[in-house]
């Protein structure tokens, strides 16, 4: 069973720049599929980025093309959010996720398998 700790959270100016990490314990975390998402308070849970177990295809929640890049390193199983260019608006928790079946990834949360604790990420304006 993959175990997933994220960290890297913080508070950051309009502008600035983070990278979340989401380290992955286990055997088997190349055969899943890595997403980050996202939770504003009274929001619901939002997709943001998810790789391919092989790292090859990316996807993105349009509002974040060209400023975040999701990324995985299979053999330090660990799985990344840089954050470039970030706003107000960005500010959530941000959560990893997995998803062990099926080829594809999915925006759906109820979907993955297993998640990380989250980690706080706050934009002052």
């Amino acid at each position: 069973q993959v175990q997933l700790v994220e960290s890297g959270g913080g508070l950051v100016q309009a502008g600035g720049s983070l990278r979340l990490s989401c380290a992955a314990s286990g055997r088997t975390y190349s055969s899943y599929i890595m997403a980050w998402f996202r939770q504003a308070p009274g929001k619901e849970r939002e997709f943001v980025a998810a790789i391919s177990r092989s790292g090859g295809s990316t996807y993105y929640l349009d509002s974040v093309k060209g400023r975040f890049t999701i990324s995985r390193d299979n053999a330090e199983k660990t799985a990344y959010l840089q954050m470039n260019s970030l706003k107000p608006e960005d500010t959530a928790v941000y959560y990893c996720a997995a998803k062990s079946g099926g080829s594809n990834y999915a925006t759906n949360p109820r979907l993955y398998d297993l998640w990380g604790q989250g980690t706080q990420v706050t934009v002052s304006s």
